[in-house]
């Protein structure tokens, strides 16, 4: 991964010297005051004076002229890009409904059940003792689940006594999507109501009780449910698209040499 971690960094700063290099011959300034600010919030950052001294003798050569450049260079470029990009970035609530309504297929919902598990797993090749214990683990995990009344009853006893992955987030899979549920937990969720549980359910040698939270339909997200974070992802790719416009852009007439 070294040489794509070093080629992305260098593909980095050679963006942003010609994005300063483009600020400049735009005779883009800083205000003094806002210099000043950025100056004091960056001495801040360091546990006193002579943190700050020697900062300043590593990276500046022990001269405030030479950070004060420094910053100025960071100032100019944030500058130049929220003109170029962050001020053209922002999708309007039009753009996002338009988007939607011309991917109907991104925003449908699988038909899926909210349930919590609680599994005891025998030993891979597991002998008939092996797996005859298993059995009285899993009656003894059956009886104890039935004993709970709630959500967090049921999820502090899968914490406790299952043997799956999902033990760890109280049993709970959130919405699992029915195509990927083995047909077995399908069968036993289609027969129960929100609140209930099954039985012992035995599939590949796993005896698993499934708690039913929520019997999801299969449907379409609403735009008010999707619009925000539609948004957010619209805005995303936008800047993305006009960091690398404003990348080609500087580079045609740019002349750039790595040594």
């Amino acid at each position: 991964m070294e040489a794509d971690i070093r080629n992305g960094a260098m593909k980095m700063m050679v963006f942003e010297e010609l994005v300063y290099q483009e600020a400049l011959r735009r005779k883009m300034t800083v205000a003094p005051a806002k210099l000043s600010g950025a100056l004091a919030e960056f001495r801040k950052q360091f546990g006193g004076p002579d943190q700050h001294q020697e900062f300043l003798k590593s990276e500046c050569g022990g001269s405030t002229e030479v950070l004060r450049n420094k910053i100025k260079r960071s100032l100019l470029i944030e500058q130049m890009l929220s003109t170029e990009v962050t001020a053209k970035a922002p999708v309007s609530v039009v753009e996002a409904k338009a988007y939607y309504d011309k991917n109907p297929d991104a925003y449908r919902t699988p038909e899926s059940f909210a349930l919590q598990t609680i599994s005891i797993i025998p030993p891979q090749n597991a002998t008939p003792a092996q797996l005859q214990e298993a059995r009285k683990r899993a009656e003894s995990a059956l009886g104890q689940a039935k004993a709970t009344k709630t959500y967090e009853e049921f999820g502090l006893l899968a914490e406790k006594i299952s043997e799956d992955d999902y033990r760890v987030m109280m049993g709970d899979h959130k919405a699992a999507d029915r195509s990927k549920l083995p047909p077995a937990v399908v069968q036993a969720a289609l027969a129960l109501k929100p609140g209930e549980m099954s039985g012992l359910i035995h599939f590949d040698q796993v005896y698993t009780i499934v708690r039913l939270n929520a019997h999801i339909p299969a449907g379409v997200q609403k735009f008010a449910a999707v619009k925000d974070s539609l948004r957010k992802q619209l805005e995303k790719r936008k800047t993305d698209q006009l960091r690398a416009g404003l990348d080609k852009k500087l580079r045609v007439n740019a002349r750039i040499e790595e040594f």
